[in-house]
């Protein structure tokens, strides 16, 4: 069963072009295609699509707001936010507004294939841009006081050691300890944050605050 794809752009020949990558294919099927905000919150209502490729900046409404609008309408649509803001801000408040994905315009073709696949099977995407950039500021502040989920220093300062990439034998050797315990209290971390994934990890410490304003 192919993923019925919406693409909801201004500029028509970006969707001629990103209809033309994405059914190459099987997978995919563009359903819809959508040129202002108003217009893609019609469509997702009328074709009811998996997945929808959003840009931010479009007329009469803006990706934000209609991504706020369809998300609301319907939790099983997945939405992907496409565009070439690259601030907090603006990742942020796509996020809040309902969408599972961000990625840069600038980015590889084979990026937003992947963001498709991911959030459809449940996760989160964020360009890696955009992900560094979160860590990066998230890091600059690690002297915020404990995070949401009442962690205790031993969770915060694992948790810092995740967000830099650090891999489980990095981070054991970092610490002295096992490569078993390390897996095991991070099992425990993102069970008791109700995490999955990395990428999961930074959506919440963005949402939450974790990063500076």
């Amino acid at each position: 069963m192919s993923i019925r794809v919406l693409l909801a752009d201004d500029h028509k020949i970006l969707r001629d072009g990103l209809k033309a990558l994405l059914e190459r294919t099987a997978e995919i099927t563009v359903v819809a295609e959508a040129g202002d905000g108003e217009e893609a919150v019609a469509k997702a209502a009328e074709t009811a699509p998996d997945v929808i490729v959003m840009d931010l900046n479009m007329p009469r409404m803006n990706g934000i707001e209609a991504t706020r609008l369809i998300t609301t309408a319907d939790r099983k649509v997945k939405v992907v936010a496409l565009s070439m803001l690259l601030d907090r801000e603006s990742v942020v408040e796509t996020l809040k507004a309902g969408a599972s994905g961000y990625i840069l315009k600038e980015s590889a073709a084979d990026e937003l294939l992947d963001a498709i696949r991911e959030v459809m099977n449940g996760e989160n995407y964020l360009s890696s841009r955009i992900t560094t950039m979160v860590l990066k500021e998230y890091l600059r502040n690690s002297s915020t006081p404990a995070a949401p989920g009442n962690l205790s220093p031993r969770e915060q300062e694992l948790l810092q050691l995740i967000t830099t990439g650090k891999n489980s034998k990095e981070i054991a050797f970092g610490l002295g300890v096992s490569i078993k315990t390390i897996e095991a209290r991070r099992r425990e971390l993102m069970k008791k944050l109700n995490l999955c994934s990395i990428a999961e990890l930074t959506k919440f410490a963005i949402r939450e605050g974790l990063t500076s304003a």
